[in-house]
């Protein structure tokens, strides 16, 4: 019965379904897991990296060998392959396929800067949110489009509702959250999360949190700066204004030694393994 309703965006099936736009989260549900903490004094974020091979030259990569940064930093350094900075004030972590999830990248970036440059401030997260929504909704409804194969968290902060941290999907729904999770895995992590979530944390409760679960929802058994993103958004001590900070590598490997959780690189990859994980997840998914 799919298959007869399955070739347009813009036909529904008699149970009311729209096909494509459920295939479009499956796709996400193979790629690596994203999830997020919200906390009173900022909020955490970790995604697990699924090209790992010994032959992909990262330095060409986005970010390159100066990966990560806080503040300007974090723009110069630049993000990996799952977590970008959209604003000063805004963070993303993305799971799906990777060309569709530039081309939105690059379209919040650009709606932040033209809010930045109408109105001489950050665009409030829940507006860039929206806008971003939208646009996916419209590639539900026209013909000849398709739905884009990506959901991404936000995190970020503004003056009206303080530290915020939303979830999207290729429908164009978003929805606000305290911790929630995205890709493969993100069942059984938003069950973990549910269980040990606390409303007082802290943000190294946070950070800890998040560590702690992706340990568990991941199938490598130790952690390690090769296979996860970190990122945190937090206030400036002084200046009380958004602090994004993408952890470098060796920023990463030490809070998870601190956290007992691994930091050292594996070298247990081989040449094949490495080879058909690049090829395919490059091309596909994050």
């Amino acid at each position: 019965m799919a298959r007869r309703y399955d070739s347009r965006t813009t036909i529904f099936s008699p149970e009311g379904r729209l096909f494509q736009v459920e295939y479009a989260m499956e796709a996400i549900s193979h790629a690596g897991t994203v999830l997020a903490v919200l906390s009173k004094e900022g909020i955490a974020m970790a995604a697990e990296k699924k090209v790992t091979g010994k032959l992909l030259d990262l330095s060409l990569t986005p970010g390159g060998s100066g990966l990560g940064g806080e503040g300007t930093e974090a723009w110069m350094g630049g993000g990996g392959e799952k977590i970008f900075l959209l604003n000063n004030n805004i963070l993303a972590g993305l799971a799906g396929i990777t060309s569709d999830a530039n081309s939105l990248v690059n379209f919040a970036r650009n709606s932040a800067q033209k809010h930045l440059f109408s109105y001489d401030e950050d665009i409030p997260v829940e507006m860039l949110v929206q806008r971003l929504c939208d646009m996916k909704q419209g590639y539900t409804q026209f013909g000849g489009l398709r739905p884009f194969g990506v959901a991404l968290l936000y995190m970020g902060w503004d003056p009206l509702y303080g530290f915020q941290l939303y979830q999207s999907d290729p429908s164009g729904n978003y929805s606000g959250w305290k911790a929630t999770c995205i890709g493969s895995n993100h069942s059984s992590a938003a069950s973990l999360l549910k269980q040990d979530y606390k409303e007082d944390l802290s943000l190294e409760d946070a950070k800890s949190l998040c560590l702690k679960v992706m340990s568990k929802t991941m199938d490598s058994t130790k952690l390690s700066s090769e296979k996860l993103e970190f990122a945190t958004m937090t206030l400036h001590p002084e200046s009380k204004q958004p602090l994004a900070k993408i952890f470098r590598t060796s920023e990463l490997d030490e809070l998870l030694q601190k956290l007992e959780l691994g930091g050292t690189p594996d070298e247990t990859i081989g040449a094949g393994e490495g080879s058909n994980s690049a090829v395919g997840n490059v091309a596909m998914s994050t």
